[in-house]
């Protein structure tokens, strides 16, 4: 008996040991928690406390090891690796402001400015990509009340183009806490060049030309008061004088179907209003001229059809008073078929909007003109070549003896309102009414279907 109470004597002492035991490292296991929230190699802490803390018979040395965090055995701290990339939850105490960009870019290459038809490259992608290669901008686009002032088509350019959205700021709203600050107004003053932050990661046929803080109401679309566009041209045998004058007779507020292509779906106000319509010579040249048209706002391929009924016209194949005829929707309900003028020597030159003025800074100023004389001088290099090409063809004889086995067919002349024409707004809508009727019929039938079900 007296050996049984000794034994149990035993158990129970060696039985409180384990308990104090337990509530030791349970104590310890408390601490270590408390030092890995607020360590930066947090994660490798509980990796390392998920399959050592759980093992009762870890060593106190392994535990004091476990408290220092990046110790080694012989008591110096493990450098820290060097991380890379961007710390993207620093991202988040950064303030923001709605800035506005003014934009040129050199359209050739591009399918369009807007990246929404799924064609790449486009000139707002190509943006996009060193806004977040710059990390200029913080969260998904839909939150950056991004806006744009045109939508220029495939291979037109722009030297005047502005868009609009949240980017990162290096200023504080005052009394502001809060992550993802919104600075509204406040000195422009030791902010960050977005010019040359930008110009250093786009390509070489896009540019930042200067940016400027907006309110927080702005748009780059509605805000606008003006656009002004310009297509250059060669004089050759053109009637300058017709077609000035029929440039006048688009001038004021007009029903432009005519001169569109037509998007019945989602457009049915045709009326736009043009403040100026003139031609002018291009750096004092007699030979290079351009047409320079300023509206409030134009429609889908309006400048370009506009355009070319211009030329018919200086080419003497329509008279002036074609335009009359188009612009009267009444008795020319529907739009003869036209080719428009092509697309490379359309410029959007200018967007106008009430109170922004845009910046560059001296330093980004050199950079773009260092770079955009690069670039005139490379596309003369190219003419250059061109010319040469010319020259060099002047040299060679005709040789009379070889005949060309296909002759080109010379077409005439096909008057405008004697053409084949496409189908008014009001037949456009009907067909669209039409399409959409057995779509809601036969979903009508398969609801009844299901209710039968």
């Amino acid at each position: 008996m007296d050996n049984q109470s000794d034994l149990i004597k035993e158990l129970r002492s060696k039985l409180s040991s384990f308990e104090n035991r337990v509530k030791e490292l349970e104590a310890d296991n408390a601490k270590l928690t408390s030092i890995v929230s607020s360590c930066t190699c947090r994660h490798e802490v509980e990796e390392t406390l998920d399959t050592d803390v759980s093992d009762k018979n870890m060593s106190a040395i392994n535990l004091e090891k476990l408290k220092l965090g990046n110790c080694v055995g012989n008591g110096k701290r493990k450098p820290k690796k060097k991380q890379t990339g961007y710390n993207l939850n620093s991202m988040n105490h950064h303030s923001q402001r709605l800035v506005a960009l003014k934009i040129m870019y050199f359209g050739p290459r591009f399918y369009g400015f807007a990246s929404e038809a799924q064609m790449d490259p486009t000139v707002e992608s190509e943006l996009f990509k060193a806004l977040q290669k710059t990390r200029l901008v913080l969260g998904e686009r839909k939150d950056l009340q991004y806006s744009r002032c045109g939508r220029t088509d495939k291979g037109v350019s722009s030297v005047g183009q502005v868009v609009a959205l949240l980017l990162r700021s290096k200023h504080k709203e005052p009394g502001g806490g809060t992550s993802e600050e919104l600075v509204d107004e406040g000195p422009d003053e030791g902010e960050l060049d977005y010019v040359r932050i930008l110009n250093g990661v786009l390509p070489d046929d896009i540019r930042v030309l200067g940016w400027c803080h907006a309110p927080v109401s702005f748009s780059a679309r509605f805000s606008c008061l003006s656009r002004e566009y310009r297509y250059f041209f060669w004089r050759e045998n053109l009637n300058i004088s017709a077609m000035e004058s029929s440039c006048k007779r688009l001038i004021g507020e007009h029903d432009f179907r005519n001169f569109c292509k037509m998007d019945a779906a989602n457009v049915h106000n045709y009326k736009r209003r043009i403040t100026s319509f003139d031609i002018c010579p291009c750096n004092g040249s007699d030979q290079l001229l351009f047409m320079e048209i300023k509206g409030s706002a134009f429609l889908w391929h309006q400048v370009r059809c506009m355009v070319a009924v211009l030329f018919l016209v200086g080419q003497g194949l329509e008279s002036p008073d074609v335009i009359d005829v188009l612009l009267d929707v009444d008795k020319t309900p529907r739009k003869p078929q036209y080719k428009m003028a092509p697309e490379v020597p359309l410029v959007l030159y200018s967007c106008e909007f009430e109170g922004l003025y845009f910046k560059c800074s001296s330093d980004a100023r050199r950079a773009l003109q260092l770079h955009l004389e690069k670039e005139c001088r490379g596309y003369k290099l190219q003419a250059a070549i061109f010319q040469e090409a010319l020259l060099s063809l002047s040299s060679t004889k005709d040789d009379d003896s070889v005949t060309s086995i296909t002759k080109k067919k010379i077409s005439s002349h096909v008057p405008l309102m004697s053409r084949p024409t496409e189908p008014s707004y009001d037949e456009r809508r009907a067909k669209l009414t039409f399409s959409a009727a057995p779509a809601q019929h036969e979903s009508v039938v398969t609801k009844q279907d299901m209710r039968c079900l």
